[in-house]
């Protein structure tokens, strides 16, 4: 195991999600906002999968015989559902106890990832047909330098999923100051300043030579939890490819 070294790593950030990583799992934990958010953030990569690699949504591995990768992968919240869709998964993380809970929970299921702490900008894997980094691009120090290293890590005919918060009076409000205030989310998780518009996202996107191809926000309701809508004013996905 391999110590992240590149300087899009926040260390202040790493040390705090390690330190949740044993409670990474526990959906009434520290992460329990991450388990209500990951089905919606699953439908909606499932729906692109199929789209790009043109898959019946009724195939159970879609992912067979292609190479995924998760880059901030935590303690591998999205690398087990990838692999149990077929895909030969490798997760990227940059706090050791991440990838040590990640390993400890995917072991006894049998399932097969290969986890590493490491920096995408000095990960040496190319060629990947699903490159995905979900709620990480607003922890890094350099975002354009994060992009440059998932495109680099995405094969020519690769799809590419990416999440995060938008940098509106919205998120602040409900991301920052209620979610935090509430214990919701960990004290210190966000960071209102560091969250990125999508009009900054696909201009990052653009310089790396990809395109996007659909943007899609996540609203929040008390009464329904997490959905996919047009809004995207509180967190949004992104559907990348190489731009043409």
């Amino acid at each position: 195991m391999t110590k992240a070294s590149s300087s899009t790593i926040r260390p202040e950030e790493a040390a705090h999600f390690g330190a949740l990583a044993a409670d990474w799992w526990d959906p009434k934990g520290s992460s329990a906002m991450l388990h209500r958010l990951n089905p919606v953030r699953l439908g909606y990569i499932r729906d692109a999968i199929d789209l790009h690699f043109h898959c019946d949504s009724s195939l159970l591995k879609p992912l067979a015989g292609k190479r995924a990768l998760d880059v901030g992968c935590g303690a591998g919240l999205l690398c087990e559902p990838l692999a149990r869709l077929g895909a030969d998964v490798t997760g990227l993380d940059a706090a050791p106890e991440n990838i040590a809970a990640a390993q400890a929970h995917a072991d006894p299921q049998g399932l097969v990832i290969d986890y590493r702490c490491e920096a995408i900008e000095d990960f040496a894997g190319r060629g990947f047909d699903l490159v995905t980094s979900l709620e990480v691009i607003e922890h890094v120090d350099d975002p354009q330098a994060f992009v440059d290293g998932l495109a680099e890590a995405m094969a020519d005919d690769g799809l590419m999923i990416l999440s995060t918060p938008n940098r509106t009076a919205l998120s602040k409000l409900m991301l920052v100051e209620l979610a935090e205030l509430t214990g919701r989310i960990p004290r210190g998780t966000h960071h209102h300043e560091q969250f990125i518009t999508p009009e900054e996202m696909e201009a990052m996107l653009g310089e790396a030579g990809l395109q996007v191809i659909d943007t899609s926000g996540i609203s929040y309701s008390p009464a329904s939890g997490f959905s996919i809508s047009d809004n995207l004013a509180l967190n949004y996905l992104m559907t990348v490819v190489r731009a043409q």
